[in-house]
């Protein structure tokens, strides 16, 4: 019979915390999207109520477009305020502008009257001149060498003790971690306002710092800190955990469009890379975020350039199909390097989690630095701004160019450019030698990059991948377009390369092409993006023209890489830290069922496993919130399936934990009846008039209709409802009753053991 109106239903006051997570678990998709439906159900059914229900209607409507309006111009300002700093802090290790020294060498010598001779600068001194050592070319040298060293300990060491003491979740990329948290794992501060600040501080140090990392990938995980914050401002967004993801994938999208000043780019890698759900309407708001911070950034000019373009090409040659050939051997070499930076960089990650060095990452962190610019101020290729050096290496160099467009805007040396001159190569004996001189610093840059980044990516600092894979693919391309160059030029009258040689003297091979292709084969063999990575290269260079060769070089550069092991960098460090992620993009070939993977463990027909723990359920209508107190503290699991009694398993329904011990704390603090000994009810059917305290009425917090399967349901299936529908748990009945239970981290376990981490020790739920 219905309960009477007079006794206490605790849940017609719900406490705000009821259908938030804790720490370290996962979100359940289908509960948070049943929820924002109810919700938006209830607002649709007020709306013609009165102007103020209207008015309500409307703000819900636009609030998502708003909410990614926002983040996508406080994005655009992060990203412009980043490069400034970064430019700055860098020009800083090798001179100041006396008379303003918060300008950097480009704004010290913006007007052409402030510049002497060549591409001297008036306003602008170098350490060297600044004390006096200008005098004598060792003097010079050995000030400018050890300054460069200083200011790089002083950045790195400061960006280390920004990331120790104020947010120890800025540190490193964050992309494996933003892709764990779209999948549906909580993860608290780690997209807060400190690691906001801390994370936007340390970029700016750390790539000052010279250390062989970008700040581009961290963009992403800046701008998810903006999703989250604005999120809050609207409760469609900020109470619902699955409906924070969809600004979160939007914010992921403007996250590289200010990296690389790649808008469509970084739509396509929210949406092949880090999204876990990503419905037509994300897709919108996604380009409606990457294009406001597009263009809030483009005011910042940050490339100089009037333009969002990194590495413009101002070439428009065409490739022809015997380039075809060097560019897959460039897509070969592309993916044995991101097979081999993987496999290496969590070896040492490895080590680093379980050694004693873990536990020092400060000092890591100097000897690092130290090394890093010790060895890179040598060579005038990884002394400069790794960005600037890509610049530099996909640029063509023509007899018909003017040598100050080759040259390196702060007066580097640079061989490499000058020799791009068929003419000149054939020519003059004293410029082939400056070849190879060119040739042996690119070969040892691109040996010390492949080797320090190995070490460098995953120390405690934030810590990018994309700049350092394509500066070393550029390095490799670079390299084998010279080496293609000569060899067409030494058989420019062979049949095979007729339609590519006039004469002798012109010969339409471009190294710069060569280069740019190599930074998206090596790019594409760490992370294995393909159909974004090749958008984000266009639109990089603005070689519209060059798609071709770069989908041959990145699709044979996945394919080589995948030969070797499937999982790119981001889910390789996924793996090793063992977060609970399920790749929508992995296959799995199981042969096993149900009852082979949930808890407790059970015999064929029913019997639970000798030594398994029994499964702990709560009964509709029989126990006292004493019992139920008590069952809470006993175990640790997330949630309870309720069933009609112990004796009859016949499930009803299922209630999460967290869920459980608010309301019956909620109910206790209100002292209107509800005592230890009171009954608990899951059911609308509770006596007239019951003996002893007041009953506790708690429907109103189960989840009546839990994703349920049978115990002979094929893994494969289980897999598969997991991630498309992003499950948190599943119940397993047998002939109606409940049987057991399996959740994500069952799923985790069964699938991929980790080599790296114990599934038991793993904290999620």
């Amino acid at each position: 019979m219905q309960g009477s109106s007079n006794l206490t239903d605790s849940l017609d006051d719900l406490p705000q915390e009821i259908g938030e997570y804790d720490d370290f678990h996962t979100i359940d998709w289908l509960r948070d999207i049943a929820r924002d439906r109810m919700r938006h159900r209830n607002i649709i059914k007020k709306k013609n109520d009165g102007v103020w229900e209207k008015i309500k209607s409307v703000h819900d409507a636009w609030s998502g477009w708003v909410c990614v309006l926002l983040v996508g111009v406080t994005t655009g300002l992060c990203a412009g305020i980043i490069d400034i700093g970064a430019t700055w802090m860098s020009d800083l290790k090798e001179g100041i502008c006396v008379e303003a020294f918060w300008l950097d060498r480009e704004q010290c010598c913006w007007s052409t009257d402030q510049r002497g001779a060549g591409d001297y600068c008036h306003q602008w001194k170098t350490w060297s001149d600044v004390f006096g050592a200008s005098g004598s070319e060792a003097g010079s040298y050995v000030t400018s060498y050890v300054f460069y060293v200083i200011w790089a300990i002083i950045f790195g060491i400061l960006a280390a003790m920004f990331v120790k003491v104020f947010a120890p979740y800025a540190c490193g990329s964050g992309i494996p971690e933003i892709k764990t948290i779209l999948s549906g794992f909580i993860i608290r501060n780690y997209l807060g306002i400190w690691t906001l600040l801390t994370k936007s501080v340390g970029m700016m140090l750390a790539v000052s710092a010279g250390l062989s990392l970008g700040k581009e990938g961290p963009y992403v995980h800046v701008a998810c800190c903006c999703g989250k914050f604005f999120s809050y401002l609207f409760p469609k967004y900020g109470s619902n955990e699955a409906k924070k993801r969809e600004i979160l994938s939007a914010a992921s999208a403007a996250g590289v469009s200010v990296a690389f000043g790649a808008p469509i780019g970084g739509i396509l890698f929210s949406l092949e890379e880090v999204s876990y759900y990503f419905p037509l309407k994300t897709l919108w708001r996604s380009f409606f975020c990457a294009m406001a911070a597009a263009f809030v950034l483009r005011t910042f000019n940050p490339f100089g350039s009037d333009s969002l373009v990194m590495f413009y090409v101002e070439y428009n040659n065409p490739w022809y199909m015997p380039e075809l050939i060097p560019f897959i051997l460039i897509g070969v070499l592309g993916g044995l390097y991101g097979s081999f930076f993987i496999k290496a960089n969590i070896a040492w990650c490895r080590y680093r989690k379980t050694s004693k060095l873990g536990n020092y990452p400060i000092i890591e962190i100097l000897v690092v630095t130290l090394i890093t610019a010790l060895l890179s101020y040598p060579n005038q290729y990884t002394r400069m701004n790794t960005s600037e050096m890509i610049k530099i290496l996909v640029q063509q160099c023509g007899p018909e160019d003017d040598t100050d467009l080759c040259d390196y805007k702060r007066n580097y040396s640079s061989y490499l450019l000058n020799t791009t001159s068929i003419k000149i190569l054939t020519s003059s004996t004293e410029l082939g030698d400056g070849v190879y001189k060119a040739l042996w610093m690119l070969a040892l840059a691109l040996i010390f990059k492949g080797i320090i980044t190995i070490f460098t990516f995953g120390i405690k600092i934030p810590a990018g991948l994309f700049i350092p894979s394509m500066a070393v693919g550029a390095i490799m391309g670079r390299m084998i377009g010279i080496g293609v160059e000569q060899i067409v030029v030494a058989n420019h009258d062979n049949p095979f390369f007729e339609n590519m040689c006039q004469s002798k003297r012109f010969c339409r091979i471009n190294p710069g092409l060569y280069a740019m292709v190599g930074a998206a084969a090596a790019l594409g063999g760490v992370t294995r993006m393909t159909v974004s990575l090749v958008v984000i290269m266009f639109e990089l260079t603005g070689g519209l023209q060059y798609i071709v060769p770069l989908m041959v070089a990145t699709m044979t550069s996945k394919w080589v890489g995948d030969a070797f092991g499937k999982e790119g960098i981001y889910d390789a460090h996924i793996q090793l830290n063992g977060y609970p992620f399920l790749d929508s993009k992995e296959e799995f070939t199981l042969t096993t069922q149900a009852s082979d993977v949930m808890r407790p463990r059970c015999a064929r027909y029913g019997s639970v496993v000798e030594n398994d723990a029994p499964l702990s359920v709560i009964t509709q209508d029989s126990m006292t919130v004493t019992e139920v107190e008590h069952l809470l503290k006993s175990t640790s699991h997330n949630g309870f399936p309720v069933v009609i009694s112990q004796e009859s398993q016949y499930l009803l329904g299922f209630v999460l934990r967290r869920d459980l011990s608010l309301a019956i704390s909620n109910a206790l603090k209100k002292k209107d009846g509800v005592m230890n000994e009171s009954s608990v009810y899951f059911t609308t059917r509770v006596p007239d008039n019951p003996t002893g305290p007041t009953p506790l009425k708690l429907r109103k917090i189960i989840d009546l209709a839990p994703v349920t399967i049978t115990d002979q349901t094929p893994m494969e299936i289980v897999v598969e409802m997991f991630r498309k529908l992003g499950l948190r748990q599943t119940l397993v009945t047998h002939k109606g009753s409940l049987l057991g239970i399996i959740t994500k981290k069952d799923v985790l376990r069964h699938v991929a053991p980790s080599e790296n981490e114990n599934p038991d020790s793993i904290h999620f739920n």
